[in-house]
């Protein structure tokens, strides 16, 4: 009996140091891949076209209007940019940041690409038919 006290004296601490371990990591960082964001005050042109429906044109102003105000303090910033709304910048808002490195090695956001937006990309829209077909016989023209 005089064995018990000790054991549990023991055992108890042992146990929760080894939960208390178990607990102290966090196991969104092992089972999540990091998150892809731009960092806006860092990145080139090249890096922030890598952001949905952000073409040439739109991460060259987002570079001239860091140049000309300094950094951006907030992601929010960004709508100052011409071409840049409150609803373009919902679709870039988790893809973006104002610190930390730039992640994306391609394009990012799938669902708020400028070809999914608009239907599709030009070779997959069916093409025009011609108003004056000409192939079609004289007669059928005559009784149109």
């Amino acid at each position: 009996m005089a064995l018990r006290p000790l054991t549990r004296t023991l055992i108890v601490p042992v146990l929760g140091l080894s939960l208390s371990g178990l607990s102290g990591a966090s196991p969104a960082t092992e089972t999540e891949p990091a998150k892809k964001v731009v960092n806006v005050n860092t990145a080139s042109a090249t890096e922030l076209t890598r952001l949905p429906r952000v073409g040439d044109k739109l991460a060259d102003r987002i570079v001239a209007h860091r140049q000309k105000n300094g950094a951006f303090r907030r992601a929010e910033d960004l709508m100052e940019v011409k071409g840049i709304g409150e609803k373009m910048f919902q679709g870039l808002k988790p893809y973006v940041a104002v610190s930390g490195p730039t992640t994306p090695t391609e394009k990012v956001g799938g669902k708020g690409s400028k070809a999914s937006a608009k239907g599709g990309t030009k070779a997959a829209r069916p093409a025009k038919t011609p108003k004056n077909n000409k192939s079609a016989p004289p007669d059928a023209k005559a009784g149109a």
